[in-house]
């Protein structure tokens, strides 16, 4: 059974930092492609980075560039998305999802991931 569980949400601070994980198993990172995308009470699901097993090429959102940064450990099968200087409106539930190709598109899009997990929250508040 293919799974993607996502870890590492909670409260922070205005300017603070977090690192969210999310844990692969059913298939291996060598093949497939890894989204995070954000979701806040009252909008729609928001695409926010994407890293490839083609080539290791990664997109972003406009809203996080340069604070966020996506990374991947294959032999762990785990995703992460490192978040700084975090803001109020960086809050939202966070969701990894995964395509089994080896591309992220490159606009983030919703259809285009299969498999997703549970999501966790991130909130940003002082």
């Amino acid at each position: 059974q293919l799974q993607l569980v996502e870890s590492g949400g909670g409260l922070v601070q205005p300017g603070g930092s977090l690192r969210l994980s999310c844990a692969v198993s059913g298939f291996t990172l060598n093949y497939a492609a890894v989204a995070w995308f954000r979701q806040a009470p009252g909008k729609g699901r928001e695409g926010v980075s994407c890293i490839a097993s083609d080539d290791d090429t990664t997109n972003y959102a406009d809203s996080v560039k340069g604070r966020f940064t996506v990374s991947s450990d294959n032999a762990k099968n785990t995703v992460y998305l490192q978040m700084n200087s975090l803001k109020p409106e960086d809050t939202a539930v966070y969701y990894c999802a995964a395509d089994l190709g080896s591309y992220c598109d490159s606009r983030i899009s919703l259809s285009y991931y299969d498999y997703w997990g549970q999501g966790t929250q991130v909130t940003v508040s002082s």
